[in-house]
């Protein structure tokens, strides 16, 4: 809350306001946010190695210091120069203008922290963002005060205030209540400080010392910040926490508790913010009871004899610093129940040594991959079927796997045996024209790991080469993947193609445009033998399994079967007749916009943009991180999904692993990311075509756009994207946005040197990682056009939760998606653009994007655009598209079957 100070009466009215502060990124402080951590290791009264860094002016191992404590969580970075052999004011300036050449540590606020005020000042005009500056007082008496906190106000920081005066420190609870109020009244009353950038600290003090005066140190901290917080309307709370346990030193376990011990007090009380080692802090609910109970005796001063109590315990427990032993007793067990624990904990570590054993102990090196690791990889299938182990926990385990069998190949090979038994030969291949290939690569992880031989062809693999190559290998099953809409056609085609060979492979479909409906009404009547949509990988090893069954009635084939002749006919018999309006009066009901009273905003810039070489690190903080939790079939959103009562533990092992490789990416610049994009005149005519002009109003490109046609209630429009785009006979000139990123370049090489050491996991963690990327990218290049290249919504705000809430204005739909279900309409972009020609992006003949981390679609500015799905089209309006694409209506059929009133 913000105190209004009326100069007669002084009541209060209390508004309510957060502290703000910010690097690259703003850190907003509200009563919702968890406890705020400030990272003291750039503090060279704090660090002995930070401070011989600066000394020798090793400022790149300084800033890694500092890149160490904002991966460790910090939120804020405190830098502090106060040493006699230093100077401390060039050391400062110096080191905060290295951290602004650096996002990764830029990204949040900086604590200018020093006693005196010639380095405070001299910080403030050099760092970025909204600082906080540690710290002033009134210890120098009024006057300094206030000329010290109009300049922090001026440079617009944010100020700690000690709790100091002319007299000395506050050492008791009457004290720092007195100096805090004090202090906030001359800030808010007389200088005009906004009241939510006031956080004070309120001297934490050693406890059990031994001398009675200290025995409430910990005690009066706590209850001053409660009257704070209650009472200086918005202001914060915060302290150097290592201070209370100083007594201590030398016993890091009981420094530990007394760390956590006294912060669940004081952050109850209000405390929102502190300097904490986060490696000196036990678990609130971990502490043993005996020391838990010591700890709060003294913290919070409730028993006569509790220091002599807590330092008789410290004798008995010394440790000078907490063993973090890794737990490898598991290593005393028996060969088979070592391998069973490191296939199931993914742990790769010993695999070798351990497949060494068993082969002394086999009659053959086949032995150890068919009894012991594979009765390792039953458990590992058991656990994945039951719901015990998630996606990413197996794909660590086939990791397992895979380093055991290439261990053992070379002996196995030597004896000349390749007997080795699975259960059964599966053949993987995305199709012709599709190059996504995550999801097929998970599903072959998967059915690896539950002892079935994976053939996989890749990616963009036409029918004749997977056809012949399953009759060559002799597999058992066929598995077809596809992203795109074309890849259902050339499903259709190789089902077509089995039957026409009379051949009897078991199909299975699965991608993110298949379905079910499509399965069962396209593919199946093509082929004789079983076709099964499989939705998810942890499906597969189930399907495969039934379908295997060497039950010559195989019961699980027939009831697929059947399911899928009932499903097909009651989708052939609906009623949808009266479903849908023709497309004239649709258009007639189209949705409209008064034109004459729209105002169009003229872009800065025209014409097209190259960027050869975006710099990832922009990125980063535009990921939309959901949809990387999906890919590995862990479901929820981000960050509620990381304390998630089912999948918490496993997503936050994924998400510090996904950051370790993300770190790796950027570090090494493993990716390459380009894009271009391109605004232009554009008017719309009355056949829902967008015709986009050059600068002499010459028609260069016709986009064409689908209608709704799903009967809607009375006095419901009907949306297509060109009705966002002012019409010829308006009068007026509008204008389109056309683009296309890309940031897999160097994907698919990093992901194969992983996968050439048997590493699925991180191959797929780098696939999933270019996908994010290239989702920000778009992300982060659509506002870059909305607030600087169009600038139509120049003065946006929006964090990276309202960005994926989509609550910008304008739109960035794209050919395929629902909107715009039409793949075709790329070919215009990348005949507007060049992309190929520019950037490298090409397309394949079923328009799929490669490399494969690529995005691309159209810019609608106008702020009553918005996203819609364009739903299922009648024949009527299929003719007029192919008339108005100028293409044979079959071909156009081909394209927007999905669409398709009869599917």
């Amino acid at each position: 809350m913000e105190i209004k100070i009326n100069p007669t009466t002084d009541n209060r009215q209390p508004t309510t306001k957060y502290l703000k502060l910010s690097g690259l990124e703003p850190l907003i402080i509200t009563p919702e946010s968890n406890f705020i951590n400030v990272g003291e290791r750039t503090n060279v009264a704090g660090s002995k190695k930070f401070l011989r860094l600066i000394k020798e002016k090793k400022y790149s191992e300084a800033l890694d210091i500092a890149r160490n404590q904002v991966e460790g969580g910090a939120q804020i970075l405190d830098v502090n120069m106060d040493d006699g052999l230093l100077d401390g004011k060039y050391a400062m300036v110096k080191f905060l203008n290295l951290i602004a050449s650096e996002p990764d540590i830029a990204r949040i606020p900086i604590m200018i922290d020093s006693s005196k005020w010639e380095i405070l000042e001299a910080g403030l005009q050099v760092v970025q963002g909204k600082p906080v500056v540690n710290s002033i007082s009134l210890k120098g008496g009024e006057d300094e005060f206030i000329k010290q906190a109009k300049a922090i106000k001026r440079y617009g920081a944010a100020v700690i205030v000690m709790a100091f005066d002319e007299v000395g420190q506050a050492d008791n609870y009457e004290r720092r209540i007195e100096i805090s109020k004090r202090s906030y009244d001359i800030l808010v009353n007389q200088v005009g400080f906004p009241s939510e950038d006031i956080i004070f600290d309120l001297n934490i003090f050693p406890v059990a010392t031994g001398m009675d005066e200290h025995r409430k140190n910990a005690i009066d901290f706590i209850e001053a910040t409660r009257w704070v917080r209650t009472n200086l309307p918005n202001a914060s709370v915060s302290g150097g926490v290592s201070n209370v346990s100083f007594s201590f030193r030398g016993n890091d376990s009981v420094r530990e508790a007394m760390h956590s011990v006294f912060l669940y007090h004081a952050i109850k009380a209000g405390m929102n913010m502190g300097i904490v080692n986060p490696t000196m802090l036990e678990v609130y609910d971990e502490i043993p009871k005996d020391l838990l109970e010591l700890v709060e005796d003294v913290m919070l001063d409730r028993k006569e004899d509790s220091t002599e109590k807590l330092l008789d315990y410290s004798e008995k427990h010394k440790s000078t610093k907490k063993e973090k032993v890794e737990d490898l007793s598991w290593r005393e067990q028996d060969l088979q129940t070592r391998i069973t624990y490191a296939l199931v904990k993914g742990i790769d570590r010993f695999i070798e040594e351990d497949a060494e054993e068993a082969r002394k102990t086999s009659k053959r090196p086949l032995d150890v991959i068919e009894i012991n690791l594979m009765t390792g990889m039953g458990v590992v299938g058991d656990l994945f079927g039951s719901g015990k182990m998630f996606l990413p926990q197996v794909v660590k385990s086939a990791r397992v796997m895979k380093k055991a069998v290439a261990y053992l190949q070379p002996f196995i090979e030597a004896e000349k045996d390749q007997t080795q038994k699975s259960n059964g030969k599966i053949l993987m291949a995305t199709v012709k024209g599709d190059v996504h290939d995550i999801g097929k690569n998970i599903v072959s992880v998967v059915l690896g790991c539950n002892n079935y031989e994976i053939v996989d062809l890749g990616v963009m693999v036409p029918a004749e080469k997977i056809i012949q190559t399953a009759i060559d290998e002799k597999v058992d099953v066929i598995g077809l993947s596809g992203l795109i809409t074309p890849s259902l056609d050339e499903m259709v085609h190789i089902a077509d193609e089995l039957e026409r060979k009379n051949l009897d492979f078991p199909l299975l479909i699965g991608g993110a445009t298949t379905s079910k409906a499509h399965t069962a009404v396209k593919i199946s009547p093509k082929y004789s033998n079983t076709v099964v949509h499989v939705n998810d990988a942890s499906r597969a090893v189930g399907v495969v399994s039934a379908l295997l069954n060497h039950d010559k009635s195989n019961a699980y084939a027939l009831e697929i079967r059947k399911d899928y002749d009932e499903f097909r006919e009651k989708f052939l018999n609906r009623q949808v007749d009266k479903e849908y309006v023709p497309i004239a009066e649709a258009r007639e009901k189209k949705f409209k916009i008064d034109w004459e009273n729209e105002l169009i905003p003229t872009p800065k810039k025209l014409g097209i943009t190259i960027i050869e070489d975006q710099n990832l690190d922009e990125l980063v903080e535009f990921i939309d991180w959901s949809p990387f939790f999906r890919s590995w079939q862990l479901f929820g959103k981000f960050p509620d999904i990381l304390t998630d009562n089912v999948v918490g533990e496993q997503a936050t092992i994924l998400f510090n692993e996904a950051k370790i490789m993300l770190k790796k990416i950027l570090k090494e610049k493993s990716f390459k990311a380009k894009g271009i994009f391109g605004i232009f005149p554009a008017n719309a005519n009355e056949q829902d075509d967008i015709l986009v002009f050059d600068d002499n109003h010459n028609v260069i490109s016709t986009f064409r756009t689908l209608r709704q046609q799903h009967k809607k209630s009375e006095g419901k429009e009907y949306f297509a994207l060109s009705d966002f785009i002012a019409p010829e006979n308006s009068g007026k000139q509008d204008y389109i946005g056309t683009f296309c990123v890309c940031t897999g370049f160097g994907a698919d090489e990093l992901a194969k040197e992983y996968e050439d050491q048997n590493d699925d996991y991180n191959a797929i963690m780098v696939k999933a990682l270019a996908d994010r990327f290239a989702e920000a990218f778009a992300e982060y290049l659509h506002k870059k056009v909305r607030t600087e290249y169009w600038a139509y919504s120049e003065n946006e705000t929006l964090d990276n939760e309202e960005l994926i809430k989509e609550k910008y204005l304008g739109i960035r739909p794209a050919p395929g998606y629902p909107a715009c279900p039409d793949h075709l309409e790329k070919l215009t972009i990348w005949d507007l653009l060049k992309v190929d020609e520019k950037i490298g992006v090409t397309l394949t003949e079923s328009l799929a994007m490669w490399p494969t981390a690529a995005v691309s679609g159209y810019y609608f500015g106008n702020e009553k655009s918005k996203y819609f799905g364009v739903g299922k089209i009648d024949e009527d309006q299929l003719k007029d598209f192919a008339e108005r694409k100028d293409v044979e209506l079959d071909y156009a059929r081909k394209w927007l079957a999905p669409n398709l009133v009869d599917g």
